[in-house]
């Protein structure tokens, strides 16, 4: 069975792949679902030196220490920039590339600049929390802005979401290995309402046609658990 780091977005942390992690433990895969720093269980390490950079020596130092290898390496949203770089940096720790309805930078590209639209929207709402500049501050319904429109899941959702420290956003990737970086397989799961705003011919030349689209919210973990543990398993057992 394989192996599984799934990277969370802005604003969540590991706990939004709960369900997920607990259907791909049922097949018997290993399942690790780490917040990165700043974010939900680790939000009281919240400081202005957290950016794009720390997230990606969070998940790369995952890897290093758990001596982990091949692993299958999940990316939703913002989580797209953080697994690509934490690919770039262990490549030879890296056995496969998923991108959950997430980010698909290019080197030297901040998110900002990538998901520009959506990112300038939340940008608006940037304001300063103990000095750390933080956009995506948590407000009652914030979960329906991620397509999560269950009003008990929404609940759930509400409950657990933080501020996203703004430096993440705004910062680009340097990618220092990227030729060993996009020869390691990849597969992209997304969701229907975003396909307009991709480039769907780079996609499927990349991933040799590895991508599927399923219509529902944003948080397509939280909303298409099962669908997405089943395209997870699928992967690895056909890659």
């Amino acid at each position: 069975m394989a192996t599984f780091v799934l990277v969370h977005g802005g604003g969540h942390g590991g706990w939004c792949y709960k369900p997920v992690a607990q259907l791909l433990r049922g097949m018997g895969h290993e399942v690790h679902a780490p917040s990165l720093s700043g974010l939900a269980d680790r939000a009281h390490l919240l400081s202005s030196a957290i950016d794009l950079e720390t997230h990606i020596d969070d998940v790369a130092g995952l890897l290093e220490f758990e001596d982990l290898t091949e692993v299958v390496l999940v990316g939703h949203s913002y989580g797209g920039m953080v697994i690509t770089g934490a690919a770039d940096r262990k490549p030879g720790r890296v056995g496969h590339r998923v991108y959950l309805d997430a980010a698909y930078p290019r080197d030297g590209e901040s998110l900002y600049e990538h998901a520009y639209e959506q990112i300038h929207m939340a940008r608006q709402g940037l304001q300063e929390v103990d000095g750390v500049s933080v956009v995506m501050a948590p407000m009652p319904g914030f979960a329906a802005f991620f397509g999560v429109t269950d009003p008990q899941l929404g609940a759930w959702t509400d409950a657990r979401l933080t501020v996203q420290p703004w430096k993440c956003f705004e910062q680009k990737i340097v990618l220092q290995n990227e030729s060993a970086m996009r020869a390691i397989p990849e597969s992209h799961l997304i969701c229907t309402s975003t396909i307009p705003g991709r480039d769907m011919a780079l996609l499927q030349s990349r991933s040799q046609g590895r991508v599927w689209d399923i219509d529902t919210g944003h948080d397509l973990m939280l909303t298409e658990p099962a669908w997405v543990a089943e395209r997870l398993h699928a992967i690895v057992q056909t890659s």
